[in-house]
C-alpha cells in the first residue's frame, strides 16, 4: 500500500464505527429491510437538503439515470446530448433506455460541458441534454436550464459527484431532474451500491417510484413493466450517520483543495476556478500535466498514489466505438483533456502531513520531467 492512498475508506468511516453499529442495530430491530423507514427518513433529509419537493432513493447512480431518463419517457430513437468526458455511466444510461448518446466538447478550462457547442448537436431526434457536474465542478446549469426550455428538452443532470455543489447559489440537480450516487467513493459514501433522484415535481416523483420498485402502485398491483432498483433500509441507515458529517467532510476536502492551489500555483495546470455563487465539493482535485503518466510513476515511487478519472474518453471505449459510424463530431478538447489529467488525493481523511507529502512528490516529480 502507498504510504499516501489516493482514499481511505477504512480511516474516513473508523470514527463512525458505534454510530453505524447502532444504526445497523435498529434495523435489525424493526426487520424492515426493503424500503423501510430509514429510506423514507433519508428521502426527507436530502429533499431538505436540496430545496428539492421530492428525492427518490434507487440502488446506483447509474439506475438514477436510466429510470430519469426514462420517466421522462425516453427511448429508443431518442437523441441524448451529453459529453464523452466522464464515467462510462453517463452514456450507458442513455443506451439502456434505448436512446443515442450525442457527444459535444468540454471547455478548455472548465472540462465541463461547453454550452456554445450544443446547439450544434441538436437534431429534429434530441429530446434531452445530460450534463456532467464532473469531480465535484457545477456545471453553468441556468444557461443550459434556459436552452433546455427553449428547444422543449428535457434537462437530467448527472450529479453523482456532485452532491453539496451549488451553481449561481442553486443546489446542482433541482431544476428538473438530478441523478446522485452514493457509491463508497463519493463524497457522501454508501457502503455498497446506492444512488437517489431528486426531483422539481411531486407527481413525477411518484411515477419514478413505482418505476423502481417493479412497476407496483400496490403489493397486489402492477401498473407499469420495470425492474427493481431499491436502496435497501440497512444502506439508508448508515448514510444517514454519514449526512450528519457530510459538511464537515466537504469543508475538509475544500481546505485540502484551497492549500493544493497554493503549493501548485503556476506549476501545472489546476482546477477550474469556482464562478460567482458556485460552490465545488471536490470529488477529485484534478490537475492537468503533458506528461501525466510520467508524474504518476514517479509519485507512486515517493509513496504516492495518484489516479486518472479518465484516462478514456467514452467515445473512445470499445462500447462505444459504433458511434463513429453515426458521424460523432470531433471532440479535440475531450481528448486532449484525458491525456493530460491526473488526481490528487484530496479525500475527507487525509492529514495535513500526507497532503504536504503528496505535494513534495509532485513537485520533485515536476522538476524531474519539466514543464
Amino acid at each position: 500500500m502507498s504510504a499516501v492512498p489516493y482514499v481511505d475508506l477504512a480511516a474516513l468511516h473508523r470514527p463512525l464505527r458505534d454510530e453505524l453499529l447502532a444504526a445497523a442495530g435498529r434495523v435489525l430491530d424493526h426487520g424492515r429491510f426493503i424500503l423501510g423507514p430509514e429510506v423514507d427518513e433519508l428521502e426527507a433529509r436530502l429533499a431538505e437538503r436540496l430545496e428539492v419537493p421530492a428525492v427518490v432513493a434507487v440502488g446506483s447512480g447509474t439506475e438514477a439515470l436510466v429510470l430519469a431518463l426514462r420517466s421522462r419517457g425516453i427511448g429508443p430513437g431518442d437523441e441524448v446530448v451529453t459529453v464523452s468526458h466522464s464515467f462510462v455511466a453517463t452514456a450507458s444510461a442513455i443506451r439502456l433506455v434505448g436512446a443515442v448518446p450525442v457527444f459535444v466538447d468540454v471547455g478548455e478550462e472548465t472540462m465541463l460541458v461547453d454550452p456554445e457547442r450544443i446547439e450544434e448537436a441538436l437534431t429534429p431526434r434530441t429530446r434531452a441534454l445530460v450534463p456532467v457536474h464532473l469531480n465535484g465542478h457545477p456545471c453553468a446549469v441556468g444557461a443550459l436550464a434556459e436552452l433546455c426550455r427553449s428547444r422543449g428538452l428535457a434537462l437530467v443532470e448527472d450529479c453523482a459527484q456532485a452532491f453539496g455543489a451549488r451553481s449561481a447559489g442553486r443546489p446542482v440537480g433541482t431544476t428538473e431532474i438530478g441523478c446522485f450516487s452514493l457509491h463508497p467513493l463519493k463524497v457522501l459514501p454508501g457502503y455498497g451500491d446506492g444512488g437517489f433522484v431528486a426531483l422539481a415535481d411531486k407527481a413525477e416523483a411518484e411515477g419514478l417510484r413505482t418505476l423502481r420498485n417493479l412497476g407496483l402502485i400496490d403489493r397486489d398491483h402492477c401498473a407499469r413493466v420495470s425492474g427493481h432498483s431499491r436502496l435497501d433500509t440497512l444502506q439508508a441507515a448508515l448514510l444517514l450517520v454519514g449526512l450528519d458529517h457530510f459538511d464537515a467532510w466537504v469543508a475538509t476536502r475544500r481546505r485540502h483543495a484551497a492549500a493544493y492551489r497554493r503549493a501548485l500555483a503556476g506549476r501545472l495546470r489546476l482546477p477550474p476556478v469556482e464562478g460567482t455563487g458556485d460552490f465545488a465539493i471536490y470529488s477529485a482535485f484534478v490537475v492537468r500535466h503533458r506528461r501525466r503518466d510520467q508524474l504518476i510513476e514517479l509519485m507512486a515511487a515517493r509513496g504516492v498514489e495518484a489516479k486518472v478519472h479518465y484516462p478514456l474518453a467514452i467515445h473512445q471505449q470499445e462500447a462505444f466505438a459504433d458511434l463513429a459510424d453515426r458521424g460523432a463530431r470531433a471532440l479535440p478538447v475531450t481528448e486532449r483533456v484525458v491525456s493530460e489529467i491526473l488526481s490528487l488525493p484530496v479525500h475527507a481523511a487525509l492529514e495535513d502531513e500526507s497532503r504536504r507529502w503528496v505535494v513534495a512528490a509532485l513537485g520533485a516529480a515536476l522538476e524531474e520531467v519539466g514543464p
